[in-house]
């Protein structure tokens, strides 16, 4: 069994990828499949260490950005994306392989082109409530189409599309509670706040919590994920912010948790505050709280309406991004871990909207496609 996975350029992308291949070997083992091979088409890896632990090959393909707003790039990298179609043509032609799952993305579009040339089925996964171009493009002619939220499934055409959740990586889908206050030297008796803008970190949330850390560190410990570009200056910062405060071991600031922290954070914290991407299924099923500061809708097409859609659920807050000042923050913050019943009925939405089996129905529908296809 072949399998191509294809999309990224984020983790957004890349990881759910990872959590489907995981799923997938591991129910071609429970079903005795032999020769299962996958690989991953893209212009960068990503993350190629994750690649190698997976077993899965990577394959190079050229693919240029089609930017919303007018840049010479986008003449430039419509001749990258051409490129792309002809080294995708080319690779899955020796490759042949049974299916192709693409998450979406510019990075998908000379894979999934190929792939619609050469007849292989097509399986595309969206994560958000507004599908991108990329996905609205491959729904057309896709085999099967998943979906993370309801609302995407309006956008596809009737009677391919399954409402999964979004696939999660099986090393951090589980939180850990034993020994976590010893691992991440914490306090046991005061709330902990994560603070998390995604994998490159979130520049107007690391403001606000750096204008609020003397304040917030007299009731709360807080674990702040700041991004490898922002990591020197907000230690700066933080150094001098909290150079007299007897509390400052209470503002911990990583540049990146791996996935032992993220599991040891997501068993002890009460609220986590959030960019509001894929990440935000990662909470769900952890069952914790929210407060979701959307990337705007002018950067981002997507976050704002996946923020709000997620907050009707009751699972979580949203702050946009113009209303976050130090006292709205402050205040939803204080609002939500000050109040243990809303907190309780926050966590139950939460578990209520998670979809942990997402990853294993997706792999498991590539495997039934992939035992079909001649």
């Amino acid at each position: 069994m072949k399998i191509v996975l294809t999309g990224g350029g984020t983790g957004g992308h890349f990881y759910p990828l990872i959590a489907v291949s995981q799923a997938l070997y591991r129910l071609a083992d429970q079903q005795k499949l032999v020769d299962v091979a996958i690989w991953y088409l893209a212009p960068e890896p990503y993350n190629p260490r994750a690649l190698f632990e997976e077993h899965i090959t990577f394959i190079p393909i050229s693919a240029g950005k089609m930017r919303r707003y007018f840049s010479i790039h986008n003449f430039i990298d419509v001749f990258k994306t051409l490129f792309g179609m002809i080294q995708a043509l080319w690779q899955l032609f020796f490759i042949f392989p049974d299916v192709v799952l693409s998450k979406g993305g510019y990075a998908s579009v000379p894979t999934v082109w190929a792939a619609r040339i050469l007849g292989i089925p097509i399986v595309i996964h969206e994560s958000d409530s507004k599908p991108g171009r990329a996905n609205l493009w491959a729904g057309r002619f896709a085999t099967k189409i998943a979906v993370s939220y309801a609302e995407a499934a309006s956008y596809f055409p009737a009677g391919k599309v399954a409402i999964t959740g979004n696939p999660i990586r099986a090393e951090i889908i589980n939180p850990i509670t034993n020994g976590a206050h010893e691992y991440l030297k914490l306090e046991p008796n005061l709330p902990i706040i994560l603070v998390i803008g995604g994998s490159q970190g979130a520049t107007r949330i690391n403001d606000a919590f750096l204008d609020l850390a003397p304040e917030l560190i007299k009731s709360y410990q807080i674990i702040h994920q700041v991004g490898k570009t922002n990591l020197s200056e907000v230690n700066k910062r933080i150094s001098y912010l909290l150079a007299d405060s007897p509390d400052r071991e209470r503002y911990r600031v990583f540049d990146y948790l791996n996935e032992t922290a993220l599991r040891m954070t997501a068993g002890v914290t009460d609220l986590v505050v959030s960019r509001s991407g894929s990440a935000v299924f990662e909470f769900a099923v952890w069952g914790v709280p929210a407060i979701l500061v959307p990337i705007p809708e002018s950067i981002s097409h997507d976050q704002r309406s996946n923020a709000f859609m997620y907050a009707r659920t009751g699972a979580a807050a949203v702050i946009e991004e113009n209303n976050l000042t130090k006292s709205v923050l402050s205040s939803e913050i204080n609002r939500i871990i000050s109040n243990r019943e809303l907190r309780a009925k926050m966590s139950e939405a939460a578990k209520a909207f998670a979809k942990p089996e997402a990853a294993a129905t997706i792999a498991q529908a590539l495997i039934d496609l992939a035992a079909t296809h001649e």
